[in-house]
């Protein structure tokens, strides 16, 4: 990993840990927009897993739903990710969170409660929110089998009913 980009990935981590004020004194969640840091921290993040699949893989990341999962199943089978690459796992659950933003039409926030700040994926102004960042990364790191295609189903039908319908249904 490029020193620059290690650095500029420390900083970003170490601004994300802390909560804001309000949202601890209040201790209920709120929602912001990304911050300019959020969005450079997250296009490194992809950047990385890009370059990663076109160097381990001969492949890349596109936006395209099925390419994508599989070319992040690929990365975690071939075991180019080990479990202990919390920031590569986490990278790969924002490419993940890509795709579940672009199916369901849930954006990219920065969630903040009690126990911290987090980006996750809020469906309109409801109070239903996907935390992608951690979905891949949680698992891998307990030594659990990890399933990216089942994971992103399970958050399409998780928030399935909560979506408004399509028009003439």
């Amino acid at each position: 990993m490029p020193m620059k980009l290690f650095l500029s990935l420390l900083i970003a981590g170490c601004l994300l840990i802390q909560p804001t004020l309000a949202a601890a004194q209040v201790g209920l969640p709120r929602t912001s927009r990304l911050t300019i840091i959020d969005r450079d921290f997250m296009d490194s993040q992809r950047a990385s897993i890009d370059e990663l699949a076109r160097t381990g893989l001969a492949r890349q990341i596109r936006g395209n739903k099925a390419n994508d999962l599989d070319v992040l199943q690929q990365l975690l089978d071939r075991r180019l990710v080990a479990a202990d690459e919390v920031l590569v796992l986490q990278a790969m659950g924002i490419v993940l969170g890509d795709l579940l933003s672009e199916e369901l039409k849930m954006p990219w926030v920065v969630y903040e409660d009690k126990l911290g700040r987090s980006r996750a994926l809020r469906l309109g102004l409801t109070k239903y929110y996907l935390f992608p960042v951690t979905m891949i990364s949680r698992r891998a790191e307990v030594g659990a089998p990890v399933n990216v295609k089942a994971i992103y189903d399970k958050a399409v039908e998780t928030m399935a009913p909560h979506l408004p319908p399509k028009p003439f249904q």
